[in-house]
């Protein structure tokens, strides 16, 4: 890995952040607050939120045995996307290397930012492509862009592959473990302090169900927390979220992950037997992709019996393929019935 500071934007290193309110007095003891032009009647959100979300990033440090400097909660894990091209691509000048097909925000984020990303395709049966992801990048690569489980394929990449890829590459590796609650092995959060040049990404979104909420979690080094904590907005989680979260990341999801597991794999098996799926592709997340003759029509027929699923036949890799989320077994009866009956 190159030093930080040869990675960084130079005019983020120089950034001097905006200061708010709470950042010029964090004590305790004040009765009276007239600093920030709130309103003064109480109504339970009538004060601006704490900007660096203490109380619950100390909740979540100790959830998942990292130190609170080394998180940054965003508004969606898609502000922690963004928020990397900003940190350290110069626009229309750095660029990024990605896998695909996966996560359609890398290149939304890229684009945004005028960052060119470099998109390389998996290999057979969606693996990995290491030598490849290496030889796309050149002097101007700053980030590496890895999902795993990778979504629409829904499969994990063996760690060993990763560990690799974070020694030989020299820039950034962001490492999107949204849906890692749902697989077999830990990811790679347990081994951040063993990566200067490695940021995971997770969710609340998805094992958590606190989609509505819109709280994305990315775990670096202090130093890259600090930073992505310099750029982001000041009071980018509002009050509801962070005290919602707190709440909710009290609650045991032991129960749940194990039935969508289970589930998937009731439905994989039930898939493969119908007449009109020719694979089911393994998966260690909370969807299963499919793929069907017909899938145009296949996804017609499953709007007409009021069941939605996303069609991703027109993404490159994913030909002839529908990704199915795993609902509830009754959910999921509904749609196995429609599926049974279809006749490409």
């Amino acid at each position: 890995m190159k030093p930080l500071a040869q990675l960084v934007r130079p005019n983020i290193l120089a950034l001097h952040p905006y200061s708010t309110a709470r950042d010029e007095y964090a004590g305790g003891g004040i009765g009276v607050w007239l600093d920030a032009n709130e309103s003064p009647y109480d109504n339970g959100v009538n004060r601006y939120p704490d900007p660096h979300q203490r109380e619950l990033k100390a909740q979540l440090a100790a959830l998942k045995g990292v130190r609170s400097g080394q998180i940054f909660l965003g508004n969606g894990s898609d502000e922690a996307i963004d928020l990397a091209f900003r940190i350290f691509c110069e626009p229309g000048r750095d660029n990024a290397v990605s896998i695909a097909p996966t996560y359609g925000m890398y290149r939304v984020a890229a684009q945004t930012n005028d960052v060119e990303l470099r998109e390389v395709p998996l290999g057979a049966d969606f693996s990995l492509p290491v030598e490849a992801l290496l030889a796309a990048a050149d002097g101007r690569t700053k980030l590496l862009w890895l999902c795993s489980p990778n979504n629409p394929t829904g499969n994990a990449f063996p760690d060993r592959e990763i560990e690799e890829l974070l020694r030989r590459f020299d820039g950034v590796v962001v490492l999107d473990e949204a849906y890692i609650d749902f697989a077999e092995g830990r990811g790679f959060l347990p081994r951040i302090d063993e990566f200067p040049n490695l940021i995971v990404l997770q969710t609340l979104s998805k094992a958590w169900g606190m989609a509505g909420l819109r709280l994305g979690l990315a775990f670096a080094s202090e130093q890259i927390a600090a930073l992505f904590g310099q750029v982001k907005y000041p009071y980018n989680i509002n009050t509801l979220t962070q005290q919602t979260a707190a709440e909710c990341l009290r609650r045991n999801i032991a129960a749940q992950v194990a039935q969508i597991r289970e589930e998937r794999g009731r439905l994989a098996t039930a898939l493969a037997g119908c007449g009109c799926i020719e694979q089911v592709y393994p998966s260690q997340a909370n969807f299963l992709l499919v793929k069907t003759a017909d899938p145009d029509r296949l996804y017609g027929e499953l709007i007409a019996a009021g069941v939605i699923v996303r069609n991703r036949t027109r993404i490159a890799g994913c030909e002839g393929c529908l990704r199915i989320t795993v609902g509830t077994p009754a959910e999921n009866g509904r749609m196995l019935e429609t599926v049974k009956n279809f006749r490409p």
